[in-house]
C-alpha cells in the first residue's frame, strides 16, 4: 500500500458557533487563493443564505488550498443531527480532523455527536482552542475538558494524546504555545502537514472511487463527489459503475474536476488520495462505486439515513393564491421538488393521484423546514400539511420509526423534560449529572413524539439546552399520543382584521394576527382557550355615531400576539390544517375552506 504524500484531506468539526466556518475563511484568505483586490464575504463556506442567518452548516462543502508543495483539501461538516448522514460520509473521505472548541465554553454536547463519529472511524483529531483573544477565555480549562471528553467517548491512548494549538479564526492567527507571538496561521498549516496522515491508496491498483456527496451544475447536470481510493482515472475514460444492488454498467467520465480554493477546475486525470467531482452519471447514488472496467471491485456501501417524516406539498388554493408568489403552478412546484433530488439525498418525493399534490419525505422537521424556507425565498407559493411519521407493515403489524434522543440540559429543567417526553411515549435510557449544573438525558422515543417538542424544549431550558437525535430503527407502534394543544380560532369573514374586533374577542384565546392583517374565511387566526374550534368575525368595525362620551375613547392595548414562524407553524397545525407559504407570509388555515359570508 502506497501513500500520496503531497495531499492532506481534513475535516473541520465543531459545535455550532465555535468558529469553524470563520477559521476556514481565514485559511482560504491566508493561502492566497483570493486576488488582492477581490472582495471576500465572511463565512464564504456557508454559501447558503439560511446557513449565514442561522449560524449553522447544513451542507458539507469542499475547498482546497496549496501550502508549500502540498494540496490540503478542507471539508466543512454539518453540525446538526438532521444532517448527521452528511457527517458520517464526510468523515469517510478524510484522513484526519481538526476539532475546534471555544476557549471559554470548551467542548459542548453537540461536539460529542461529531467527535464520537470521528473516533469510531479511527481518526486522530488535532485540537484548536479558538477565540483565545476573548476576555473570558480560559484555554487551559478548555483543553482539560476536551481530554475528559475524549476519555468519556472511549478514545484510545493514541487518540487521547492529541496535539493542541491555540488561535483565533477572527484574528487570523494560530500558535503552539500561549506565549508565542500571534502573527498568522502558519503554525496551523504546519500542524496539518505534521499530524494529518497522507491518504492511503495505491495508484498502481485498479481504479476505485466511492461517491460521497452530490451536487448539481446547470451546465454539467448531476455531479458526484468522492475520494479516489485506488488507481487513476482520466477525463473521457469509460469506467464501471457498480450499483447498490451489485449490477454493473459502463459509463463515461464526461468531466473530471478538481478543487481549487472554493471553486472547481477541470483536470485531465486524478490519482489515489484526491477528492474529485465527476459528471456523466445522472442516476448514480451515494455510496455506489466507480471502478476500472478490467477489474471492477465495489467498496463497502455507505448507509444513508432513511426518511422518517412525510408532508404533502400542494398548490396554493386559498383566496389569496397568486398574490405574493412568483412560481405558483403545479408544474413549477413539481419541477422544483424533483430538482432538489439532484443533491438532497435524504429526500424522497412521490407523485399522488392529484397533479397538484406531492408527498415529500425527509429526515426531520429541520430538514423539511430548510427546503420549505429555501423555496419561499426563491419566490414559490404553496401549501404544506402537518408532518407525519412514515409507518411500515411488518408481518401484519404496524411499525414506526424510533429515534435516539440525547439532551444536555440545565439541572432545573430535567424534570420538565422527562415529564413531557413521558407523555410522548419516550423511554429514558440513561441520566448522567456532570456536576456543573447540567445533566445529560438519553431517551428512545417514537419519531412522532418529537414533532413539536423542539419549541417546548427551548422554553423548558430557557434556551440553554442542546438537543440531538438520530434514527435508531423501526419498532412496533408505541400507542396513541394524546392531543398536545387546544382548539383554534377561525375567521369566517374575508377582509382586514380590526382593532375593535380583536379587542372584543380577547377573552376567547390568544391571537396569531394583529390589526390590519388580511384574513379570509377558514384562516386560523389564534388558539382557543378550550379544546374546540371557534369561528369569529375579526373584521367587524366599530359603528360610528355623532355622540361623543364625556371621557372619550380610552386607549386600551391588545395582548401581545403569537407570531407564527415557519418552524412553529409546522409544529402547531393539526391533521385537518395546512400552512400556506408565500415569499411574504406564513398563514395557517383549515384544509377545507367554507364560503365567506357576504
Amino acid at each position: 500500500m502506497t501513500v500520496n504524500k503531497s495531499i492532506r484531506n481534513i475535516a473541520i468539526i465543531a459545535h455550532v458557533d465555535h468558529g469553524k466556518t470563520t477559521l476556514v475563511d481565514a485559511l482560504l484568505k491566508q493561502s492566497g487563493i483570493f486576488r488582492e483586490n477581490e472582495h471576500v464575504a465572511t463565512c464564504v463556506m456557508d454559501s447558503n443564505d439560511l446557513e449565514r442567518e442561522r449560524g449553522i452548516t447544513i451542507f458539507s462543502k469542499n475547498a482546497s488550498v496549496h501550502y508549500k508543495d502540498y494540496l490540503i483539501n478542507i471539508v466543512d461538516t454539518p453540525g446538526h443531527a438532521d444532517f448527521g448522514g452528511e457527517v458520517e460520509r464526510v468523515l469517510g473521505m478524510v484522513d484526519g480532523c481538526l476539532l475546534i472548541v471555544d476557549a471559554n465554553e470548551g467542548p459542548m454536547p453537540q461536539t460529542r455527536f461529531v467527535l464520537k463519529k470521528a473516533l469510531e472511524k479511527g481518526l486522530k483529531p488535532m485540537v484548536l482552542v479558538n477565540k483565545i483573544d476573548r476576555p473570558q477565555a480560559d484555554p487551559h480549562r478548555a483543553v482539560d475538558k476536551v481530554l475528559d471528553l475524549f476519555i468519556e467517548l472511549g478514545a484510545d491512548d493514541d487518540q487521547a494524546d492529541f496535539p493542541v494549538l491555540y488561535g483565533s479564526g477572527l484574528g487570523g492567527f494560530a500558535i503552539t504555545d500561549l506565549e508565542d507571538e500571534r502573527v498568522d496561521l502558519i503554525p496551523l498549516f504546519e500542524g496539518i502537514l505534521r499530524y494529518v496522515p497522507a491518504p492511503i491508496g495505491d495508484a498502481d491498483k485498479p481504479f476505485q472511487l466511492q461517491m460521497t456527496t452530490l451536487d448539481y451544475s446547470e451546465y454539467l447536470g448531476r455531479l458526484t463527489i468522492g475520494r479516489i481510493h485506488n488507481g487513476t482515472v482520466k477525463s473521457g475514460e469509460t469506467v464501471a459503475w457498480i450499483r447498490e444492488d451489485g449490477t454493473i454498467q459502463r459509463g463515461k467520465v464526461a468531466k473530471l474536476l478538481g478543487f481549487e480554493g472554493l471553486g472547481r477546475v477541470e483536470i485531465p486525470q486524478a490519482t489515489a488520495g484526491m477528492i474529485v467531482a465527476i459528471s456523466g452519471f445522472a442516476d448514480i447514488n451515494i455510496g455506489e462505486t466507480l471502478a476500472s472496467i478490467e477489474n471492477p471491485q465495489a467498496l463497502p456501501l455507505i448507509r444513508v439515513d432513511e426518511p422518517t417524516l412525510q408532508m404533502t406539498f400542494s398548490v396554493n388554493d386559498s383566496p389569496f393564491a397568486g398574490q405574493e408568489g412568483k412560481f405558483v403552478t403545479s408544474r413549477q412546484l413539481r419541477d422544483r421538488l424533483f430538482r432538489e433530488l439532484e443533491t438532497n439525498i435524504s429526500l424522497r418525493i412521490e407523485e399522488t393521484d392529484s397533479p397538484d399534490q406531492f408527498l415529500v419525505s425527509g429526515r426531520g422537521e429541520l430538514h423539511l423546514g430548510i427546503l420549505i424556507e429555501t423555496m419561499r425565498r426563491e419566490g414559490f407559493e404553496f401549501q404544506v400539511s402537518k408532518p407525519k411519521v412514515i409507518f411500515r407493515q411488518v408481518n401484519g403489524q404496524v411499525y414506526e420509526p424510533f429515534e435516539m434522543l440525547i439532551l444536555d440540559v440545565p439541572d432545573f429543567s430535567s424534570g420538565s423534560c422527562i415529564e413531557n417526553l413521558g407523555k410522548r411515549r419516550a423511554e429514558m435510557q440513561n441520566m448522567v449529572g456532570f456536576g456543573n449544573g447540567r445533566t445529560q438525558l438519553e431517551f428512545v422515543v417514537p419519531a412522532r413524539g418529537l414533532i413539536g417538542f423542539r419549541s417546548e424544549f427551548i422554553r423548558y431550558t430557557k434556551g440553554e439546552g442542546v438537543m440531538n437525535h438520530s434514527f435508531l430503527d423501526y419498532r412496533p407502534f408505541a400507542g396513541e399520543i394524546g392531543g398536545l394543544r387546544s382548539g383554534v380560532l377561525i375567521s369566517f369573514e374575508m377582509g382586514d382584521a380590526t382593532y375593535y374586533a380583536l379587542q372584543g374577542a380577547e377573552e376567547r384565546g390568544v391571537f396569531f394576527i394583529t390589526p390590519g392583517t388580511k384574513v379570509y374565511s377558514g384562516m386560523i387566526i389564534g388558539e382557543h382557550t378550550r379544546n374546540t374550534d371557534l369561528e369569529l368575525n375579526v373584521c367587524k368595525a366599530k359603528k360610528l355615531t355623532n355622540m361623543r362620551a364625556a371621557g372619550g375613547d380610552e386607549l386600551v392595548h391588545l395582548k401581545t400576539p403569537i407570531i407564527m414562524s415557519l418552524e412553529r407553524a409546522l409544529e402547531y397545525i393539526g391533521d385537518d390544517e395546512l400552512v400556506e407559504v408565500t415569499p411574504q407570509s406564513i398563514r395557517l388555515r383549515k384544509h377545507k375552506l367554507r364560503v365567506a359570508k357576504k
